[in-house]
Parts: C-alpha cells; structure tokens; sequence
C-alpha cells in the first residue's frame, strides 16, 4: 500500500486533538460538494435547453442543405447538383428559393423571407407537425399560389390562421435601372392566397419571419428562373449520415457548403456554447474559492500532527513522504466532495426530470415548456470531476509545501 496514502487516509478520518480541524474539514467537504453540485446542474440545464431547441429545428431544418459557396443562387441543373440527386442513400431532394420582400394585408406590412420549396417539403421535412388551424399545408393550387405563414408573423399582419382577401408581395426587379419618378416600376408584385394554416415552429427566426410557398413564385418574383438558392435533402433510413454528407463534401469541393441541422442554425447554437462556457468558467471561479477551506483545514492538520511527523521522520520518512501525506489529504478532501456533489447534482437533475421542481414560469402555458429542462451528459460529468480534482490539487500544492516547510522544520 502506499504509504502517504494510507497515513493520509487515516488522518481523514480519525478524531484530532483539536474538534475545530475535524468542523473545518467537513465544511471543507460541504463546499467542493456544493460547487460540483452546482456545476452538475447548471451544465445539465444548459443541455436541457440546447436539446430542446434542436428539435424545433428538426420540426422545419432539413437533414442537410447545399448552399452556393459564393452568391445566393446557382443554376438548378448543375452537374454537381444533379449528381447528389442521384445518390443512393437520397430519399428525398428539395430545391428552395430564399429572398428578402415586403408583405403587405390590409395596409399592415412587413419585411419578410419568402421560401419558395417544391411540392416535396412536406415529405422532407415534418412541416405537418406544426401547423396550426383546419387547413392542410399547400403550395399551390390550379393557377392560385397559396403563402403559409409563420405564426407570429401573421399576428403583425392581423391575417388568422385563414386571411380572406391575399396578401400582396413585393420585390424590387434584378435587371434595369431604379426610376425615382416611378417606383412601383422598380418592384415585382403578386398575391399569395391562405391554404388555412400557420407553422409554429417556436423560433421567432422563422416563426415572425418566414413565408412557405411555391417554388414557382419566389422565382417568378425574384427573377430568378431555373436558379435556386439551396438544395434540401433527406436521407434514405439506415443511411450512415456521418458518411452521406463526407460524400456529398467530397462531390461539392470548393463550389458549396453542406450544412446539417446544427451547422444551419450555427449562430444559435454558438451563442448557447459561450453561454455553458461562461457559466462554466464562473462556477469553476466558486469552486476554487470553497477550496480554500482546504488549505484552512490542512494548515490546522499540520500543525496538528506536528509531534506525528518527528515520529515519522525517526522511523524513516523523508520530507518528501510527508508533504505528501497532505498532498493525498487535501485530494482527498476533494475527490470525496467531488463525489458527493455529483451524486447529489445527478440526484436533483433527476427530480427536475421527472416532476419539474423549478417551473419557468408561475402559469402554465406562459413558456413552451413548464420546467426548466435538463439533460445530462456524460462528458459533462466526466469533466467536472476532472475539473474538481485538478482545482483541488492546485490550490493545496503550493500552501502544503509551504506550511511543510515551514512549520515541520
């Protein structure tokens, strides 16, 4: 057995002369304890809330998307495209036109995207899981072209779930020169007509933005004929998607950029990254704080045991030995705090889990969600208790070859 380790072990958990040492030591134990909790928790919230967003995403993000590496727009017929069409693990290609215009219904107005998609959206995407009213999604019908709106989009407009007069869409004209005389020459205009529904995806991105239409009339109104702006896929079930988007990198080169769900939504979820690492980094700051009850708690251990380290050293210790003997104590200290705080962390996060302690808000309905969400990551787990050790051993190192030193002389 290794010798620091044992007598340090016993040190830990024998009774001392002073009862003070045994108090602090505990409470040494409570803080790294508390802090491991907390960062236990905070982490597993910050989880909570990445998941949760990403399947409001998955609800309107296809699998992935081909976008033009330079420009909006690229031919629909180019050779690269056509060639991941044809791949086998493709269950399902969509191309898209995506532009900037202005909406307008009963002389209320606003800047909106519309996204013109083939009649394919609906299998590629589980668009039918969100929508709102009695209608069913429709892009077009006969020579009408119908608009689905974002929920909160159609709150600015005042259209309802079903608008009964169209909604007139502008966009200013690619080719020729703006007429200051005569403006309304400068722009496109046509209707969109209600199919009955709304999507409500829960993300103002598109929820206060977006128009769903016709593929045929985004081009039409912004001239962009046989153009498109992305090519939307779904792969084939039992399709190795790691693999299908290597492959499709490997066809694209340097003409495209291929984009899964999260690479889509990149500055969201960067945003939440900084945010778990910021909180983090604040709770590691805590962390180190509590562990200066440790250095407390060894300093008092030491003077302790004073007449205990002559006996050692008579038996044959070296100084080396004994500092380590408190080295091990103050990890111990640590790993057990470590412990518990993540037993009891695990323990809370599982609570939340199933009964939702802590609700976002005092009425139900005020949030997507009642309670706060929590998922819990195992490499979460792994580096708080990495982190705690290693802020335990650096915090003890230098005060215990110090104290060492000194007060042992």
């Amino acid at each position: 057995m290794n010798f620091p380790f044992f007598i340090a072990r016993r040190y830990l958990f024998s009774k001392k002369s002073t009862h003070a040492i045994n108090v602090i030591s505990g409470i040494s134990v409570i803080g790294v304890a508390v802090a491991t909790m907390a960062l236990v928790v905070t982490l597993s919230v910050f989880n909570g809330f990445h998941d949760l967003v990403a399947t409001f995403f998955t609800s309107f993000d296809p699998q992935l998307k081909v976008v033009p590496a330079e420009g909006k727009t690229v031919a629909a017929d180019d050779p690269i495209l056509t060639e991941i069409r044809q791949l086998p693990e493709i269950e399902v290609a969509t191309e898209s036109v995506e532009d900037m215009a202005l909406a307008i219904y009963r002389g209320r107005q606003a800047m909106v995207v519309i996204k013109g998609v083939d009649d394919n959206f609906a299998q590629l995407t589980h668009i039918n899981e969100i929508l709102v009213g009695d209608g069913d999604f429709s892009l077009h019908a006969a020579d009408m072209d119908y608009g689905t709106l974002g929920i909160r989009l159609a709150e600015t407009l005042g259209t309802g779930y079903t608008y009964e007069e169209p909604i007139h869409i502008y966009a200013p004209r690619r080719e020729g020169q703006l007429d200051m005389t005569n403006p309304d020459e400068a722009f496109e205009e046509d209707e969109l007509y209600s199919p009955g529904v709304l999507f409500n995806v829960k993300q103002s991105r598109y929820d206060k933005n977006y128009i769903l239409t016709s593929i045929a009339f985004a081009r039409r109104i912004f001239g962009q004929q046989g153009m498109l702006s992305s090519l939307e896929l779904r792969l084939k079930p039992g399709s190795n998607f790691d693999k299908t988007k290597d492959q499709i990198k490997q066809l694209c080169g340097t003409k495209f950029v291929v984009k899964d769900r999260f690479e889509q939504q990149d500055d969201t979820f960067k945003i939440m990254k900084i945010e778990k690492l910021i909180a983090y980094i604040f709770l590691t700051f805590i962390l180190m704080v509590a562990c200066f009850n440790i250095i407390g708690s060894l300093s008092m251990l030491i003077i302790d045991k004073k007449d205990d380290v002559v006996t050692l050293r008579n038996l044959g210790a070296s100084d080396k030995q004994i500092v380590r003997i408190f080295l091990f104590e103050g990890r111990m200290i640590s790993a057990i705090g470590a412990i518990l705080g993540i037993v009891i962390g695990l323990t809370l996060c599982w609570l939340q889990q199933q009964y939702g302690i802590v609700a976002l808000g005092s009425s139900s309905g005020t949030f997507v969600i009642n309670a706060y969400p929590v998922s819990v990551h195992p490499e979460d787990i792994i580096l708080v208790f990495c982190t705690v050790l290693i802020v335990g051993f650096l915090s003890v190192w230098y005060p215990v070859r110090y104290f060492a030193k000194r007060l042992l002389v």
